[in-house]
């Protein structure tokens, strides 16, 4: 199967709405997540979830046999961090390791790390209590909008699993993990430095 490489880069580009945090909790909680559709595009509005997301289902399709299991592990710790946050509970540092998270899984893509797939849920995993801490702070209690966000999570990591098997089949496929991690961990480079 031959893969159109312009289209998969079009693509991936038409993903990456805006370059900002999709967390709005600096703001000292005037704004809150409440319906189910607040809550599924809250993820979808910012670069840092958004693309951590689609790197868990990109690293889980090219690099492990038992794909499903990163991205079961992500969005249930997801779910499990947000709680907490929800709950009221803060953790210093969090904004930073969710930049953090953009670095750690890009260089896992880029270097198509062959872990475990425990190992490399396990990994990815920690990276996912503070996205949901992040988030949880932001959702007012609200089972509707966490639902939403769980789920545009899950169907984030579905698109990068579908991403990653097209390039698994390409043979092109190493060039693009390291654009693709390279230019994530950029990112979260960016994010951690406050240049972006």
């Amino acid at each position: 199967m031959r893969i159109n490489v312009k289209a998969v880069a079009v693509s991936l580009l038409a993903l990456f709405p805006m370059l900002a945090f999709a967390h709005v909790g600096h703001d000292g909680g005037a704004h809150h997540v409440l319906s189910f559709t607040e809550g599924f595009i809250h993820p979808l509005t910012g670069m840092d979830h958004l693309v951590a997301m689609v790197l868990v289902g990109i690293w889980s399709a090219m690099n492990t046999k038992r794909w499903w299991l990163a991205p079961l592990v992500f969005a249930g710790l997801l779910l499990t961090g947000a709680l907490v946050g929800m709950a009221g509970v803060t953790v210093p540092g969090t904004e930073f390791i969710v930049a953090a998270s953009l670095l750690g899984i890009g260089v896992m893509v880029a270097l198509q790390l062959k872990l475990s797939a425990i190992t490399g849920a396990l990994i990815i995993g920690a990276f996912a209590i503070f996205h949901g801490l992040a988030h949880g702070a932001e959702l007012s209690h609200s089972v509707a909008a966490l639902s939403g966000m769980v789920i545009a999570t899950v169907l984030l990591h579905v698109a990068g699993l579908g991403i990653g098997y097209l390039l698994a089949s390409s043979s092109t496929h190493s060039g693009w993990a390291r654009v693709i991690g390279g230019g994530s961990s950029l990112l979260g480079i960016g994010l951690l430095s406050g240049v972006i």
